[in-house]
């Protein structure tokens, strides 16, 4: 009708030399005269540099796929050239990031009095950015919504007359929506983007978007198109791309395009590339090339890991959360850490505790631990947190906070509060615990003299090892070796302790073997370096034995026998009075940046000292820069304090 209304003027569109005068037909279909529009239009719109036109509503399905209706009035306005300066797109799109829920974004796109495609697709966008959830939208109904559904349909009907990057980015934002592909909507904007992709001329951003629209879409057109946006790509020579440029490629390889694919001569150059610039990346660029190389499984790319490291210590301040947590798990599967890195999370770890999403905290002790670095700041202030936001962990991540202490062997100043909570985490949620994560948190506990004696009965259940069994991963070398040690703690430290034991058939016999975390083998080089010493002391290899096995599952590095007299036996004697364990602890027993002990390595000392071993531990740091005599004297001094040395 408005259509119709407007054919009927007679004289409404005046051309002048240096204006455009259009008339808005929500005005002509309303008896009031008065604007239907968001913002009204003062009846004549005068205009020297946009061309509106008015879009229907469109309809959408509730779900994953959307539909379009066009029998609708007008409501929404939108401009196809010349659009707003670019102030004003800037401005709205920091205004837009700024919104926090779908209902403040349809609020600010109410208020524009003008927008343009690439507006149009970034609020989708930001739609989605709020909405998304795994594979579908948190509230569906948000795509019912009158300025949603107008927006699709202006894009839907004006496809050919968008720019090229407000199509692309149109298309992508249908796809994180979950609209349904085979929607009008959908198919003109493939259909459109199909055609000017033959034309040529995308720039290798544009041909990003577009990649990645069309990979989120599947099925064989999606193939098709994505081989095509490739072989665009492949002509192209990554020295010349700008940096821009050279993340998104990075973003649509990492993003699943290069799997099962033979994308690597062009991955190789841009690595090559990318070690250039890579002092000049920002910070999405540094997380996203660092969580690109991870998800591709990139090898030698050590110099890039690097250089990526050194600049992210920059930004580790300013980093978000879902930033930090790729760059971490980056830094974790290559094995690299940067000592200005530490430095710079250890600063921001106060406040990332309480505030950060609850996945970067874990991610953060995930960090820590696995590279074996005791940071008390950083791991006082996690533990201080956990026990105010517990509650909103999943159970993962409530045990993967919680293995680190175990780990590097620390009690954290509110060590009484946070165990408290631990129990309490474990009293309500154990069931919804995955069987070997349970396990590594109760061992974890055990490293650290906390003793979870209500929950071994559990653990050493037919029904809950069966369920272990069941797993994925099964029961491995290691599930055995934990719950061994679980087993030997509860029956050395904990006597009070009437409950069930674990069946012999899960038992280990040693837990130093290839792969095992229980126990550290010894360093080779510092361990013959003492037994020559050693030799010197005793007078010869026949009186001490080395690399022992122990009916309790250790390893001893060296051992010495004794008898009623104090005098050391041959290390075949079988009547012993004394044993004596020596631990030759080099630097792999202890956390990276400090002479403290894994918490591996002091349950073992603690066990070996119950089963009636006199230990006595020699750390590389006080051996390794005495030289001669003074080492024999030194071991002296160590195994034998209260006795005089022979000479042999």
């Amino acid at each position: 009708m408005a259509l119709k209304l407007f054919q009927r003027l007679p004289a409404v569109l005046q051309f002048g030399p240096s204006r455009l005068l259009v008339v808005c037909p929500a005005c002509v279909c309303t008896s009031s005269g008065r604007c239907i529009l968001t913002q009204g239009c003062r009846r004549l719109w005068r205009s020297a540099r946009s061309l509106t036109t008015i879009a229907k509503e469109p309809s959408f399905v509730a779900g994953s796929s959307a539909g379009l209706r066009r029998d609708s009035v007008p409501r929404f306005c939108l401009t196809l050239l010349h659009g707003p300066a670019a102030e004003e797109e800037r401005a709205f799109c920091q205004l837009l990031s700024s919104c926090s829920s779908s209902g403040k974004v349809l609020k600010l796109v109410r208020s524009a009095e003008m927008m343009s495609d690439s507006m149009a697709a970034a609020v989708l966008h930001r739609v989605a950015d709020l909405e998304r959830e795994a594979h579908a939208l948190r509230d569906p109904s948000v795509l019912e919504d009158d300025v949603i559904r107008a927006l699709c349909f202006q894009l839907e009907r004006d496809s050919r007359r968008l720019s090229d990057s407000g199509l692309l980015a149109a298309l992508l934002a249908g796809t994180r929506l979950f609209l349904d592909p085979m929607s009008t909507l959908m198919v003109r904007l493939v259909t459109e983007s199909q055609e000017r992709l033959n034309r040529g001329g995308m720039s290798v951003g544009q041909l990003c978007t577009l990649g990645q629209a069309v990979h989120a879409m599947k099925g064989p057109v999606g193939s098709v198109m994505l081989e095509e946006v490739m072989e665009h790509i492949r002509k192209q020579e990554p020295s010349k791309w700008s940096l821009a440029e050279l993340v998104a490629v990075y973003g649509l390889l990492g993003g699943g395009v290069a799997r099962n694919r033979c994308y690597q001569d062009l991955l190789n150059a841009m690595h090559a590339h990318a070690v250039k610039v890579a002092s000049s990346m920002d910070k999405v660029a540094v997380s996203g090339v660092l969580g690109s190389l991870m998800a591709l499984n990139q090898t030698k790319v050590t110099p890039l890991v690097i250089a990526l490291c050194k600049q992210a210590v920059r930004h580790v301040p300013h980093f978000s959360d879902e930033e930090l947590a790729a760059v971490l798990a980056a830094l974790m599967h290559y094995g690299l850490s940067d000592r200005y890195f530490v430095e710079a999370v250890e600063r921001r770890a106060p406040s990332l505790a309480f505030t950060a999403h609850p996945e970067t905290v874990t991610k953060v002790m995930q960090f820590f631990g696995l590279r074996n670095i005791l940071s008390p700041q950083v791991l006082d202030a996690v533990a201080e947190s956990f026990v105010y936001r517990a509650d909103a962990y999943s159970t993962d991540q409530v045990a993967l906070q919680i293995v680190p202490f175990g780990k590097l062997g620390y009690l954290p100043p509110n060590a009484a509060e946070l165990f408290r909570k631990v129990e309490a985490v474990l009293q309500t949620r154990s069931s919804q615990f995955q069987p070997h994560m349970l396990i590594r948190l109760l061992h974890s506990c055990i490293l650290v003299e906390r003793f979870p004696v209500n929950f071994v009965a559990k653990v050493f259940s037919e029904f809950f090892l069966q369920q272990l069994q069941e797993e994925g991963s099964g029961i491995d070398y290691n599930i055995r070796a934990q719950l061994t040690q679980l087993d030997m703690t509860v029956k050395l430290e904990c006597l009070f302790h009437q409950g069930p034991r674990l069946g012999p058939k899960y038992r280990v016999k040693s837990y130093q073997v290839a792969g095992s975390t229980i126990e550290t083998p010894v360093n080779v080089h510092l361990c013959n370096s003492v037994k020559i010493d050693l030799m010197s002391l005793l007078g010869g290899v026949s009186y001490f034995g080395s690399q022992v096995l122990t009916p309790y599952c250790y390893t001893l590095d060296v051992e010495l026998k004794l008898d009623d007299e104090g005098y050391v036996l041959p290390a075949s004697h079988k009547d012993v009075c004394k044993r004596i364990a020596v631990c030759i602890d080099g630097q792999s027993r202890f956390t990276n940046n400090t002479r403290q002990l894994l918490g591996k390595e002091t349950i073992k000392q603690r066990h070996l000292r119950l089963l009636g071993y006199e230990v006595v531990q020699i750390p590389f740091y006080e051996f390794e820069h005495l030289h001669g005599t003074a080492r024999v004297d030194y071991l002296h001094e160590k195994i034998f304090s209260n006795s005089y040395r022979l000479s042999w």
